[in-house]
């Protein structure tokens, strides 16, 4: 008998994978601890681990033009989920996976989900790696996200990571590590925002360890009320190579942001930058918008949404 979704469902996937059902093409979907439903093509196998929870996702050299999801819900309260998946991809293919995961918690006990994720990309290969996180219910247990993303690039490999963070979040801590060979590049592009007494910690780690490696992390961020965020960042370049982070954080009523950043040049050659700035919504870009007409709530909503897009 076919599974149907039910509405909390499709709204959980429709917030972090932009579906409502069942896609086309390669997909695992993970329901409370369990696989739900899963869809392998002649090009991408998805294969159970054996003796832990998890999949490893292997594409095929010269994969191109597929997009494979990845994403998990949780609907009961009380729950820890904890998944293993790990990503092989293929010389010179090139691909999208759209993970991330949604909570519903109407309960008064924490739900929690864990994700390890380790990405083996060979030669020329390219992936675009979509993560988002969401919660929602009315219940009074946290919901409580901790990825974990490993990402080895091997030369002439490109990965871009997208991480949003959209609401309802009560805690997280965000983990990524990379280590990148010759001629590679990694791309990090995230996106928080917390409002109430949320946290948020961000930790970035990459080792540049080949000729012409490169990276550059972008983090934007919103902090409301009473939420606290923590940016930390390590670059080293161990090689010829390019680095360079930047974070920016808008703080609001009684917010703390602390950005911790970090590089080492252990080579001559070595090209790092480090940027970051946290400060206010700026009265005169407020003033604009409200004698155009909106409430201050409303202008300060348009500026946020222009500032995380």
């Amino acid at each position: 008998m076919e599974y149907k979704l039910s509405t909390v469902e499709r709204g959980l996937l429709k917030n972090i994978s932009d579906i409502e059902d069942f896609p086309k093409g390669a997909f695992n979907i993970r329901k409370n601890g369990k696989a739900l439903k899963r869809n392998v093509t002649d090009n991408i196998n998805i294969i159970p681990k054996e003796g832990k929870p998890g999949i490893d996702i292997i594409v095929k050299a010269d994969t191109k033009d597929e997009t494979i999801y990845i994403p998990v819900i949780i609907t009961e309260g009380g729950m820890t989920d904890v998944v293993y998946n790990d990503f092989y991809i293929g010389e010179n293919a090139d691909v999208i996976i759209v993970a991330g995961c949604g909570i519903h918690n109407s309960s008064c006990e924490t739900s929690e989900h864990d994700g390890i994720h380790r990405f083996f990309l060979e030669k020329n290969s390219k992936v675009k790696y979509i993560e988002k996180h969401y919660g929602e219910g009315k219940g009074t247990g946290d919901k409580i996200l901790n990825p974990q993303t490993i990402v080895k690039l091997k030369s002439g490999a490109t990965m871009e990571m997208e991480t949003v963070q959209i609401k309802g979040v009560d805690s997280s801590i965000r983990q990524t590590i990379g280590q990148l060979e010759d001629n590679t590049n990694f791309i990090v592009i995230e996106k928080i925002m917390t409002h109430g007494v949320q946290n948020a910690t961000t930790k970035f780690e990459v080792s540049l360890d080949g000729e012409n490696a490169s990276t550059k992390v972008t983090s934007r961020s919103v902090a409301k009320d009473s939420s606290k965020q923590h940016f930390i960042s390590n670059i080293k370049g161990n090689t010829n190579c390019f680095g360079h982070v930047e974070c920016d954080a808008i703080i609001m009523d009684n917010a703390i942001v602390k950005a911790t950043p970090e590089i080492e040049a252990n080579h001559i050659d070595a090209r790092l930058i480090h940027e970051a700035a946290i400060g206010k919504i700026a009265g005169e870009q407020l003033m604009k918008l409200m004698s155009l007409g909106l409430s201050k709530e409303e202008a300060e909503k348009e500026i946020i949404n222009g500032f995380l897009k």
